[in-house]
């Protein structure tokens, strides 16, 4: 700035680039929710509640898929030793009679 008080144009336009980078970096902050995270660091029970859910969720998802997986292979397993395979269809029927007394509560 002069010494009247005016800005001179080379003033103006650093000032109108530094405006424009300002904004734009606050939009950028708005469309990352800065402000929801660090709420949320500075409140432990929010922070502690959430990963708690998190984990349960990622725990409970797991178990399912898990479930659903192994039902699948042991299904195939069935499948194959249906169809009488000699060396396979043997191996597989002692895994499939593993499995069944495991899930009868019995030991070997």
């Amino acid at each position: 700035m002069g010494l009247s008080g005016h800005q001179t144009l080379p003033d103006r336009k650093l000032m109108e680039s530094i405006h424009k980078q300002v904004t734009k970096i606050a939009n950028q902050m708005e469309r990352t929710q800065i402000a929801d995270y660090v709420d949320l660091l500075n409140s432990p029970r929010k922070l502690i509640f959430s990963n708690l859910l998190a984990g349960l969720a990622r725990g409970v998802g797991i178990a399912i898929g898990f479930t659903v997986f192994a039902t699948t292979i042991l299904y195939v397993l069935q499948l194959l030793g249906a169809l009488n395979l000699p060396i396979i269809g043997d191996y597989i029927a002692d895994i499939i009679k593993h499995v069944q007394y495991q899930l009868e509560g019995r030991t070997y």
